[in-house]
């Protein structure tokens, strides 16, 4: 009975201020086990098919100074007992938001995401503290993760969230209260949550209601009409327009697109390291931001001059024997994957290989969607293409198929070629970056 009392008693007095001047004492937070976890506060989070509760012992024999948790059976010494511990990290994170007194710069859509987070993190950094979102941990654990790595010193943090059903930005909103915000672009990702492009469209907008409510600067593309009809009768916006669009705050000149992306802002040429026109809005859009940040056009040509792409996103690979290879492969969706066509289109190589796997999450959708895209790669020229996964599998067409990815590394290996460029895109769990060692 008085163990009972006790452990009452500790879920009424450990409040969130009281739960933050032990997190105050830490060296961060941490989440799992088999990650370094000393000296940190570690947060027992449950899912689906495991309890996370049952990690206490093992993260404090591993050095967590306080562990918490939201079961009294599994209580230590050193373990905060609350009523759940997801929810105790999403208001602690809110609470220190609040005491950092960050600015925070919050940006969703559909494709970009992490590329433009990217990008307006080197412009921005080039005169501010600045930190940003790591990997993609943009849902509502990884956006609080990212708000309690904030430090005294950061002025502006750079927040992705990611979603893939409605009322999921509003949630991380909630969480985040950001200042600013940016949509990249409403396309067709994970309709199996959404169900429909409308749907893709109303749940990313809920970045912008927040924004409108809380009478805060959004940022968005003057060439997009879905994203001006939205905002009309908002005041506080600023804008680009890669189309002269006289509307437009800035004005930003796509000058090249071949290999790479070339633009003009001022007096000013700006050369990426980014490849397609699908990136030109994302590279927009840190320019507005900079220019917005009051940064010099030689300061914002130097941020984004600066930002190489890597983790499988739109990087170019050369090998011997003049192959050069499109490794696009950390995300696919339909928006994406015919951009990312389109682009591999306009480049001027006599001969071109398609590598294309599954989309993913697009519930009901999913056989047609895959059915569209070979329906328009069939309209062009290629010397192969190469479609892996299931549901590539079900499309009707003559072009190659293959299951899985062991089968088309098992082809591949047998294979040799000279002056041909490859595009290789598909979903994450696709690991279409694993062929990348195959094709010689």
């Amino acid at each position: 009975m008085l163990g009972s009392f006790l452990y009452l008693y500790i879920l009424i007095v450990m409040n969130i201020e009281d739960i933050y001047k032990k997190f105050q004492e830490c060296k961060g937070v941490a989440t799992d086990t088999r990650k370094e976890v000393e000296g940190k506060i570690f947060f027992c989070l449950s899912g689906d098919n495991f309890n996370g509760n049952e990690f206490a012992q093992l993260a404090s024999e591993k050095g967590a100074k306080y562990i918490v948790i939201d079961n009294p059976k599994y209580q230590l010494s050193n373990t905060i007992l609350v009523e759940n511990v997801l929810a105790t990290l999403q208001e602690l994170a809110t609470f220190h938001r609040k005491k950092m007194g960050t600015l925070i710069f919050a940006l969703t859509g559909s494709n970009g995401k992490t590329t433009t987070k990217e990008l307006i993190f080197s412009v921005l950094d080039q005169s501010f503290n600045t930190q940003k979102t790591e990997g993609n941990l943009n849902n509502h654990i990884g956006v609080p993760l990212t708000l309690l790595s904030l430090m005294p010193e950061t002025e502006i943090a750079i927040v992705e969230m990611g979603a893939s059903h409605p009322k999921e930005i509003e949630f991380l909103c909630k969480i985040a209260q950001p200042d600013f915000g940016y949509i990249t672009n409403f396309g067709k990702a994970h309709l199996e949550g959404f169900l429909s492009l409308e749907g893709v469209i109303e749940a990313k907008s809920e970045l912008y209601q927040y924004l409108i409510a809380n009478k805060k600067r959004i940022f968005f593309n003057q060439d997009d009409e879905n994203q001006v009809n939205k905002l009309k009768e908002y005041s506080d916006k600023c804008s680009f327009s890669l189309s002269k669009n006289p509307s437009a705050d800035i004005q930003i000149s796509l000058e090249k697109t071949s290999p790479f992306l070339e633009f003009k802002f001022g007096e000013t040429t700006i050369s990426s390291h980014l490849i397609g026109k699908y990136n030109a809005q994302n590279i927009a859009i840190a320019i507005c931001v900079g220019r917005y940040f009051k940064l010099s056009e030689q300061t914002i040509k130097q941020g984004i001059e600066a930002y190489i792409p890597s983790n499988n996103r739109s990087q170019i690979i050369e090998k011997q024997s003049n192959i050069k290879i499109i490794l696009d492969a950390y995300n696919a969706n339909p928006s994406s994957m015919k951009a990312a066509i389109d682009n591999f289109i306009s480049l001027d190589f006599s001969k071109k290989i398609l590598i294309l796997g599954d989309m993913k999450e697009l519930g009901l959708e999913s056989e047609r969607e895959h059915q569209f895209i070979v329906d328009y790669i069939q309209q062009f020229h290629w010397e192969k293409v190469f479609l892996v996964g299931e549901n590539f599998n079900k499309t009707s067409t003559e072009f190659v198929k293959f299951l899985n990815i062991s089968e088309v590394i098992k082809y591949f290996s047998n294979k040799e070629y000279q002056d041909t460029f490859f595009l290789i895109k598909g979903s994450r769990s696709m690991q279409m970056e694993k062929i990348l060692d195959f094709i010689n």
